[in-house]
């Protein structure tokens, strides 16, 4: 099987290869795939993609046209995929699921740990020798209420960390999965949960129901001083709204690990460009705002996981095998 790997980077190239074992034909494009470079796919068999590939109609007609049978993501997500148009073009799409939520849940208490005690402000003084502490105040997590929106396998994960450090946590989810549900977690509508959050930290994927589910209404609700934690995906948060509470004093502080205009941002090294994004590079004037570049993923575990569960996905598609993780009924 020939598979097109797209927006690859060094660490795909390295696990992709480990667990292939030259097994099928890998070719890494650095490029992402969308309809300008859906050319690059001809004579493969399958394109693999990430998070801030554009998978639209336009994209899948090309893909067609190329002969592709299916779409590999290297991700839980897929709200950049048209699942509808990939169907009516006869595409497998399939993910991963459920790679490595420690990862991410881990990241999100360093973002929560790191804007609370302001670690990153801190780092930055004393490589200046500038050893005062004034203005790094933070708060005892314990004691505190923290509100999670999403209790898929992430969203558990991250409920066990509150509750090693003695939080109260709000659980929000239309669908409570089974596991969470054992915890000693109260739930909660979004109402209950914005007004009594001391932090709010999003798990849940980007659905119409879900896009902006942070806007100025809901933080207008939120308690003075609230931390806001999104490692799920960007555009869940009203970034200009976001800006507004930060300037309003209403939020406390934000760690992100995603934004909704990411695409042309994150991946890749722009310290020699000058960034055109205005809104980002608001964001990145407050003090109390933390981001990183969708790293929450990023462990070795997690990248052995994608790789194979990848490669198997693949397998099962070649041969014909029910596919586990399908997101399309193809």
């Amino acid at each position: 099987m020939k598979i097109a790997v797209f927006s690859s980077k060094r660490y795909n190239r390295i696990f992709l290869s480990q667990i292939n074992e030259a097994k099928h034909e890998i070719m890494f494009f650095e490029e992402a795939l969308k309809a300008q470079t859906a050319k690059l796919a001809q004579g493969f068999d399958a394109v693999c993609i990430f998070v801030n590939d554009t998978v639209c109609a336009e994209t899948i007609a090309c893909l067609k046209s190329e002969k592709v049978g299916c779409i590999a993501l290297r991700c839980a997500g897929f709200n950049n995929v048209d699942l509808k148009a990939a169907e009516a073009a006869n595409i497998s799409v399939f993910r991963v699921p459920r790679y490595s939520p420690h990862a991410v849940a881990e990241h999100t208490a360093a973002l929560l740990l790191a804007v609370n005690r302001k670690i990153h402000r801190a780092h930055s003084r004393v490589r200046e020798g500038n050893f005062s502490i004034d203005g790094l105040l933070g708060f005892d997590l314990h004691g505190k209420t923290i509100g999670l929106i999403g209790s898929g396998a992430i969203g558990t994960a991250m409920a066990r960390i509150a509750l090693g450090f003695g939080m109260r946590v709000l659980m929000h989810d239309p669908y409570p999965s089974a596991e969470c549900q054992s915890l000693d977690v109260n739930w909660v509508g979004i109402p209950d949960l914005i007004l009594q959050a001391d932090i709010i930290s999003l798990h849940c994927p980007l659905l119409p129901s879900t896009h902006h589910i942070i806007d100025d209404s809901l933080i207008e609700q939120m308690k003075t001083g609230v931390i806001i934690i999104n490692t799920s995906r960007g555009a869940s948060i009203d970034t200009k709204a976001l800006i507004r509470g930060l300037k309003a004093r209403k939020i406390g502080a934000v760690g992100l690990d995603v934004y909704e205009e990411e695409e042309n941002l994150f991946f890749e090294d722009r310290s020699d460009q000058i960034i055109d994004d205005e809104v980002f590079s608001r964001l990145l004037t407050f003090p109390n705002v933390l981001i990183t570049s969708h790293q929450a993923f990023f462990t070795e575990e997690a990248l052995e996981r994608i790789a194979s569960v990848t490669l198997a996905n693949l397998e099962a598609w070649k041969n014909g095998d029910p596919l586990e993780n399908a997101v399309n009924s193809i």
